[in-house]
């Protein structure tokens, strides 16, 4: 297959991108790699999949959302964190049913906690908005295509390089497995927390 990996400079994508070559033809694209794109910039994301034809899958593993202060946090601050990672998933979704093979498929990235955060709630409105898309969006897609979201919590490799304890969170080519299997996979909406 081929597979293209939007956000294959981070912690994730870059781990995905290495567990998908093994088997498929991968294509990696972020914001400062050689193929460039940015959720938050939709006409980026629409000369990328102009400029890369005959997709089979399409992962995200771009998407970020800062912890806020609900007390301070602005308007414009908590439009932003929505538009990055809730409304750019969705537009990428969104191009990418125009552009993948039939049977093709999608994964998203959202995140999972165990417990309330400090700072999280602009990160649980986004990532509860992921799912229900998902959910739904699976029944509306034509032509055999899937969507499905990854939600990981921590990764070890992220607190690790924090200075935290690793042993909370999970391995990166754990979740990168999960992608892996949500490419090559049947499922179509569901919400895969590794």
């Amino acid at each position: 297959m081929k597979v293209l990996v939007i956000g294959a400079t981070g912690t994730i994508g870059s781990a995905v991108a290495h567990a998908l070559e093994a088997t498929h033809q991968v294509v990696k694209a972020s914001r400062s790699g050689p193929l460039r794109t940015d959720l938050e910039d939709p006409s980026s994301v629409d000369a990328l999949f102009e400029g890369v034809p005959d997709l089979d899958a399409v992962v995200c593993c771009a998407a970020s959302g800062p912890l806020v202060d609900l007390a301070s946090v602005t308007d414009d601050e908590f439009v932003a964190g929505v538009q990055g990672k809730l409304l750019g998933q969705v537009a990428l979704a969104r191009r990418a049913v125009h552009h993948l093979r039939d049977g093709g498929s999608i994964t998203l990235t959202g995140g999972t906690f165990s417990a309330p955060l400090a700072g999280g709630s602009l990160g649980a409105l986004v990532n509860s908005g992921l799912e229900g898309f998902v959910r739904n969006a699976a029944s509306e897609l034509p032509r055999r295509l899937r969507i499905n979201l990854i939600s990981p919590g921590w990764i070890k490799e992220t607190l690790d390089s924090m200075g935290a304890d690793g042993a909370d969170g999970t391995p990166v080519a754990e979740v990168a497995r999960a992608y892996v299997d949500a490419v090559e996979g049947t499922m179509r909406g569901r919400i895969i927390r590794p």
